[in-house]
């Protein structure tokens, strides 16, 4: 008996598929596709889905935590912010990976910051993981370079 070459590819390519589905009695969680809220952002922080909608919610994560990162930095250079920094990472620092898992936890055990903005949630979780020395003077600001 001759099985068709396309019932064969089929079969290959769908029995990995339906090996891993979800069981009946525990539905799969949903994967968070847009960003607005604390909530939203730790989900994708540490998802629990899993396959390439995991990999896309960790990188969309790290990527909202770098850029997030990148311009608190530009808004208070060091030793020339005429304000205060909303948090002072040590070094070295934690990376990227377990910022996100540190801020999903904390995310998770402060729910009543659940519907601010991701962004409120993400300085607010910062500020006080990596508090900044408040006793020190503030520093001098020196003269920006012209761009």
């Amino acid at each position: 008996m001759r099985v068709p070459v396309a019932a064969v590819l089929a079969a290959l390519v769908t029995t990995p598929v339906l090996a891993q589905a979800p069981s009946a009695s525990a539905p799969a969680p949903t994967p968070v596709t847009q960003v607005r809220t604390v909530a939203d952002l730790a989900a994708v922080c540490d998802p629990r889905w899993t396959g390439v909608s995991r990999l896309e919610a960790i990188a969309y994560c790290q990527g909202f935590l770098t850029g997030a990162g990148q311009f608190h930095t530009l808004l208070h250079p060091t030793g020339t912010a005429t304000s205060r920094p909303v948090y002072c990472v040590p070094s070295p620092g934690p990376t990227v990976a377990e910022s996100g898992v540190a801020f999903a936890t904390w995310a998770r055990q402060n729910p009543q910051h659940a519907n601010d903005p991701a962004v409120d949630g993400l300085m607010r979780w910062a500020g006080t993981t990596y508090p900044c020395n408040r006793n020190a003077a503030a520093p001098a600001r020196a003269p920006r370079a012209a761009r």
